[in-house]
């Protein structure tokens, strides 16, 4: 069977890939941070890119909001086009009173109340590990460009909480996860790259937060204020 929703040319797609939930936010990183960026796949109008930044050939494409849609991306990702890292790039509610916007999150572990995870592999664990060794490789390139990162378990919702209360969405995470921040797609991407032996892990910016509302990020801030995270994301994905 071939790919449904990303339909390229094999070799168009490197091993290496930047995966934002918007797809006006991978044309915005091609545009700005890729050098001879081609258009790679735009069916549903999900935009991908393939270019080379310093040097290096890399992918970045949209994969959707909500685990649904990210899985799927990923998946034929990793299935048809032998992709061997991801690193989903995006945006995310602040939980923890200490984090900031535009502060960065690396996602060591993503917790989830979706059944994803029991659908595809029948393991009924809520929690998954991202990969060490690409976080590792982020850890030393925040480093290396001065990027401060905090790093830690992330949740993963089926709704967009920012609507809701915040004991609203704490009340459905046990007390001993203690995550940093909300989104939407990290448990479905991990859960993937898990079942097919790949790697994949997730920084997000801190666009809004319950404590700090007034700071919230604007929809358009949304595609174009996170550089330092596109960076450190680039920095790190060419060292695969």
């Amino acid at each position: 069977m071939n790919p449904i929703h990303i339909v390229t040319e094999k070799e168009n797609i490197k091993e290496n890939v930047l995966l934002p939930g918007d797809p006006l936010r991978a044309q915005y990183i091609a545009e700005k941070y890729l050098e001879n960026p081609i258009l790679i796949n735009n069916v549903r109008n999900m935009l991908g890119y393939t270019g080379t930044y310093k040097g290096k050939e890399i992918t970045v494409i949209g994969s959707g909001m909500g685990i649904p849609s990210a899985s799927l991306y990923t998946y034929e990702l990793y299935k048809f086009y032998n992709v061997k890292n991801i690193i989903r790039i995006g945006s995310a509610g602040a939980l923890s009173k200490d984090l900031n916007i535009k502060d960065i999150v690396l996602a060591s572990s993503a917790y989830s109340d979706s059944n994803f995870r029991y659908a595809l592999t029948k393991s009924k664990s809520k929690k998954i590990s991202s990969s060490n060794s690409l976080n590792q490789t982020i850890i030393n390139t925040s480093k290396e460009l001065g990027i401060n990162i905090t790093k830690g378990t992330i949740y993963t919702s089926e709704i967009f909480d920012v609507y809701e209360s915040i004991s609203h969405l704490l009340d459905k995470v046990p007390k001993n996860i203690n995550p940093l921040a909300s989104e939407m797609e990290a448990f479905g991407i991990f859960t993937v790259a898990n079942f097919l032996n790949k790697e994949a892990t997730c920084l997000v910016s801190i666009s809004d937060s319950p404590y700090k509302r007034s700071e919230d990020l604007s929809p358009e801030e949304r595609q174009t204020a996170l550089d330092n995270m596109i960076i450190l994301a680039l920095e790190s994905i060419i060292k695969r």
